[in-house]
């Protein structure tokens, strides 16, 4: 029996695994383009809550994911957002830090 490669989170590993066999019967698994469709069939199937941090954290794995197959344009607009994010970040610290110590010295 072929398997094929991708992260199984949730569920029986042996239940997904052949589920994966049947939707992908014929094909090679060693083929990088199978091995790809396999692994974004399992990011699809997975249950993608929002609401909890292991739900936020997997959103920012596929983002991360995505910006480093990305080209051109795209890139640069993805790394642009992230340095957006990051200078927002910092921001919000600066005044934390600038209110802690301002309430606490002055």
């Amino acid at each position: 029996m072929r398997r094929y490669g991708g992260a199984v989170e949730r569920g029986d590993r042996d239940e997904e695994t052949e589920r994966l066999d049947e939707d992908l019967h014929g094909l090679d698994p060693e083929d990088p383009e199978v091995q790809a469709f396999a692994a974004h069939r399992d990011r699809m199937q997975r249950p993608n809550s929002e609401a909890t941090v292991e739900g936020m954290l997997r959103g920012v794995d596929d983002f991360a994911q995505s910006v480093n197959r990305a080209n051109g344009h795209r890139r640069l607009v993805a790394v642009g957002v992230i340095l957006l994010i990051l200078l927002g970040v910092l921001f919000t610290v600066w005044n934390a830090v600038a209110f802690v110590f301002g309430t606490f010295l002055g």
